[in-house]
């Protein structure tokens, strides 16, 4: 069996996608909290050495470091034949399903995310829109990628229920409303035996 680090933070909705993968897999890891809101040069050593542009998640798998959640989900169902990596198939829909999320409602939903945060400088209101108007097109556009099965990937979720859950799971916190379906999906997304929630597997002081 591999040996399995990874280093995230519970507000990283990336680092939860893979967090998640690993779990509903049962591969057996270790997990460091990185301080995403210190400066980048105070991060860990070993961290800022796996990978020196100071992001999360990286996974580090027999001392390798493997970066961006996408091709993290990938490498992971592709290695040990997991979460849509059985079959020729499974991968596809996995990779259709990793892009459109990085493209479309992972993109929208962080910074929606963001916006609501109290910060110095708020985002602009005709931007709030702007992005309140791409969710709803992708909210639609989930539904009918979901269809009438449980989960993305069909009767089992695969590396593209772990993608799009990184940032779904937030959409109280993005001020945004899910549709009908997607509350059913999040509900058994949470009912999984694997979910945790994000400070459980990133606990302060890990």
């Amino acid at each position: 069996m591999s040996e399995l680090l990874l280093y995230g933070h519970p507000e990283s909705g990336h680092a939860c996608k893979v967090a998640l993968a690993l779990a509903i897999a049962g591969l057996t890891h270790r997990a460091e909290r990185v301080d995403i809101w210190a400066a980048p040069e105070t991060r860990p050593r070993a961290f800022l050495a796996a990978n020196p542009a100071a992001e999360v998640p990286v996974l580090m798998i027999d001392g390798s470091p493997h970066v961006q959640s996408g091709a993290i989900l990938m490498e992971i169902a592709t290695r040990w034949r997991c979460l849509g990596g059985e079959s020729a198939a499974g991968l596809r829909r996995g990779r259709e399903l990793l892009l459109w999320e990085a493209n479309r409602i992972g993109m929208c939903l962080p910074q929606l995310v963001e916006a609501r945060r109290p910060v110095v400088q708020p985002f602009a209101p005709e931007v709030v829109a702007w992005l309140e108007g791409r969710y709803a097109v992708d909210r639609a556009r989930f539904d009918l990628l979901l269809g009438e099965a449980p989960f993305l990937h069909g009767e089992a979720p695969g590396i593209g229920d772990c993608a799009v859950w990184g940032y779904v799971q937030w959409t109280d916190r993005a001020g945004v409303a899910p549709s009908p379906a997607m509350a059913a999906w999040q509900a058994r997304m949470r009912e999984l035996p694997a979910q945790r929630r994000p400070e459980e597997v990133f606990p302060a002081g890990a």
